[in-house]
């Protein structure tokens, strides 16, 4: 254990180092000059020299890259060119909204997707089969952002039941989660359709076993032999959807955010993009890829602990 652990650890670290390369090269390649965004097209030479290296950009791209990682291993990602704040304070105070957010939705999606999986897989090419399924295929095909825009129009436009966007902060209590609502359901019900088709499928599987007839046979309540029988051996393939689904959920705020005006680290990373503020842009594009890889590595390590059959070579 403590040598897959090791294992694990030190891949995470290895992709995490890739991660930090990639968003680098990629940015550092992108048209436009930050430093002429900042100044405009009529600024003098003088100004944009000294801008320019104000920003590091007179340097080779190799040094200007192990200056910045250096930084960034003490929590330094350094300041947003257009608010001259530090990236880090930014992308913390906006991670007090995504985290929630994402969480919210992904505890939806599993509310929706394990009992409807079950449920369809139960009554396998029945009535309620075919109703699940179609719910399952139109949560699907359904996107987010049209997801989002019904549910606006619908519950905040004609029911005034839940704000139409915006956050008024935590202070707020009950209505700073109310305003996380209907973004949590845009988000989460796409990838409930998904994770429910997952356990539907994993069910089917499990239930043509022969120790879920014996259950049967011993005279187990149905519900018995569904969830602590068949579900509790189906959860391996729920469980690497469910990590891949929360690494989406994270990665997919940045849509939502924008649609709702949530001030998140999706809204913030679409903001830095179009004013060009590049260091903005590489903290907040890492720490979101970074929080998908420490995603999949807890996924990996929750195996040992559902499986006792796995074995580590």
């Amino acid at each position: 254990m403590g040598t897959y652990l090791l294992r694990r650890g030190v891949g995470l670290g290895v992709t995490l180092f890739l991660i930090s390369i990639a968003v680098f090269l990629v940015l550092k390649v992108i048209p436009g000059d930050p430093a002429q965004v900042v100044l405009g097209m009529e600024t003098d030479p003088a100004t944009y020299q000294a801008m320019r290296a104000r920003l590091g950009l007179d340097q080779p791209v190799v040094a200007r890259y192990l200056d910045w990682l250096f930084a960034a291993l003490h929590g330094d990602l350094g300041n947003s060119i257009q608010q001259d704040i530090p990236v880090s304070q930014l992308i913390a105070a906006r991670m007090t909204v995504t985290l929630p957010l994402s969480g919210l939705a992904f505890l939806l999606a599993i509310v929706i997707a394990v009992p409807l999986g079950v449920f369809t897989a139960a009554h396998h090419n029945r009535f309620g089969d075919y109703v699940g399924r179609l719910i399952l295929q139109l949560g699907m095909i359904i996107p987010e952002f049209w997801a989002g825009i019904l549910l606006i129009l619908f519950f905040s436009v004609r029911l005034h039941l839940a704000p139409a966007g915006g956050f008024p902060g935590w202070s707020a209590g009950g209505e700073a989660l109310l305003a996380l609502v209907l973004p949590a359901v845009a988000l989460g019900l796409p990838r409930a359709a998904v994770l429910g088709r997952m356990v539907r499928g994993a069910m089917l599987e499990t239930l043509g076993e022969e120790y879920v007839q014996v259950a049967r046979g011993k005279g187990l309540s149905e519900r018995r032999v569904l969830y602590r029988c068949a579900l509790r051996n189906a959860v391996l393939p729920i469980v690497t959807l469910s990590g891949l689904l929360g690494a989406q959920l994270i990665a997919g705020s940045i849509l939502i955010e924008n649609v709702f005006s949530l001030p998140g680290v999706g809204r913030l990373a679409f903001q830095a993009i179009g004013a060009r503020d590049l260091p903005l842009v590489e903290g907040t594009v890492v720490v979101i890829a970074a929080l998908i890889a420490v995603l999949n590595f807890a996924v990996d390590i929750t195996y040992t602990f559902l499986d006792p059959r796995i074995r580590y070579q």
